[in-house]
């Protein structure tokens, strides 16, 4: 049985430069969707109600009575900031509370931070996106804005180098639900032993240093004033 003949046309250097200029196209595009600007929310004027939904590092586990990000942010903004924060709480269990939450506090915004004990339980990253994702959906239907704060997951490659990148689900979830996003301010406080209560929670000044990043990354949003 006779081969056939490759087609002499296959490895030109028209049909090679043609595929090099599709996959030129094609990473611009990946790279202009990744890197759109979050969405600018309206502002809310003090006096407004925000919801602070989250687990043991909104409630403020590791400082004192008053030392809490949500509490500090409330005295920044003049905002009225209801800390909704449990210690153990994963984003599967939140799915269940956050109704009620937005039914007694009537936000006109909620700061979403969850995640961290999904990845101390070692739940797969869609599962817990999949979670967040019905989170931000019940808030956006109650007519509240809602911004996510992005969570590390702690490794012990981190704590060698004291590098502690955003899990990856927070980027792609904010782009997915066009969804204003406050990176990195919680990974740069973990990170930082001197800014730590214990290996997963912030101490008083990692608390007050988160409040003064979420406020500044706010602001950038359109949400609050020069903090």
């Amino acid at each position: 049985m006779s081969r056939k003949a490759p087609d002499p046309r296959s490895g030109s250097p028209m049909r090679l430069l043609h595929r090099l200029l599709h996959r030129l196209f094609l990473l611009a595009c990946m790279l202009l969707a990744g890197c759109q600007p979050s969405p600018r929310l309206a502002a809310l004027p003090a006096g407004s109600a925000v919801l602070a939904f989250g687990n043991s590092i909104t409630f403020g586990t590791g400082a004192g009575p008053g030392e809490d990000y949500p509490r500090q942010l409330a005295t920044r903004s003049g905002w009225r900031i209801y800390n909704a924060g449990i210690p153990g709480d994963s984003a599967e269990s939140a799915r269940e509370r956050i109704g009620r939450m937005l039914q007694t506090t009537q936000p006109a915004l909620v700061i979403v931070e969850l995640g961290g004990n999904d990845f101390l339980s070692r739940r797969p990253e869609a599962a817990i996106k999949e979670d967040l994702r019905a989170i931000i959906g019940t808030i956006r239907q109650s007519g509240a804005q809602v911004v996510l704060l992005a969570v590390p997951r702690l490794s012990l490659i981190g704590a060698v180098t004291g590098k502690l990148p955003d899990a990856r689900i927070y980027a792609e979830l904010a782009s997915e639900e066009k969804l204003p996003l406050v990176e990195g301010v919680l990974a740069t406080i973990l990170a930082d032993a001197n800014l730590k209560a214990d290996p997963i929670h912030p101490n008083a000044e990692g608390y007050r240093k988160m409040a003064t990043g979420v406020a500044e990354q706010l602001s950038r949003l359109g949400l609050l004033g020069k903090p």
